[in-house]
């Protein structure tokens, strides 16, 4: 009797291994990477540069702007902790990464558009004067909003997707992967002066608008990988 208890358990266990192996390893790397690379770059991109955009097209001032920053830099450090618990119970990795994508990719957009839209932002501050208009209630909402959600997209997928690409391997290439993994992901935060450049130097539009790219595209390649992901259930 007890062997044939135990057999519908082995034989569920084998039928899950044999799924396992069917999904996973080194053909979803490509759309992690390049996952990785749009989003980091998106990312970043408008985070380095925040406090000089409050600055100069907000008419904020510098102390408010470096208490803006600090805040949603502590609030993106913090969400990691948040979207780990959300993957390990109740979504799993793969629903909190493209969720998380698409809030950091709604965001960019509106960030985009209050530095192409002149009504969504104030008047610049005349030459000379030390008097500035300061932003109406609306365009702040714009801005907050714009700000919160590709923080909270920031902040949850970067680190979710890490676990994610991890759980593509068996244990013995898992190692490979994260040396991999935080050598992009160095890259990208780099590579991302570039992007600083443009909206300092040439068009606060056009940088934002290249973070808004690169996150459609990295939200995309995201998607287009999803029958060969390894899709772990929530614990």
């Amino acid at each position: 009797m007890p062997s044939m208890e135990l057999q519908p358990s082995l034989d569920r266990e084998a039928g899950m291994s044999r799924s396992r192996g069917k999904r996973g390893g080194w053909i979803t790397f490509p759309f992690l990477k390049a996952t990785l690379t749009g989003l980091m770059l998106a990312g970043w991109g408008w985070l380095r540069n925040l406090i000089v955009y409050l600055i100069e097209e907000f008419n904020v001032k510098s102390i408010d702007a470096t208490q803006i920053t600090n805040i949603v830099t502590g609030g993106i450090n913090l969400l990691p902790i948040i979207s780990a618990i959300l993957a390990d119970s109740f979504l799993g990795s793969f629903y909190v990464v493209a969720i998380s994508s698409c809030f950091s990719l709604l965001g960019v957009v509106l960030l985009t558009l209050t530095a192409s839209i002149s009504s969504l932002r104030p008047p610049p501050c005349e030459t000379g004067s030390s008097v500035c208009q300061a932003p109406s209630r609306v365009q702040f909402s714009v801005l907050y909003a714009a700000i919160a959600l590709a923080s909270t997209g920031h902040g949850a997928m970067r680190f979710t997707l890490a676990t994610m690409g991890a759980n593509q391997f068996n244990t013995q290439y898992q190692g490979g992967f994260f040396n991999w993994f935080f050598i992009l992901y160095g890259a990208c935060v780099v590579s991302t002066i570039g992007i600083v450049y443009f909206e300092h130097s040439i068009s606060w539009g056009l940088g934002f608008g290249l973070c808004s790219a690169a996150s459609f595209v990295g939200l995309a390649i995201f998607l287009l990988g999803t029958p060969f992901y390894r899709h772990d259930k929530p614990q």
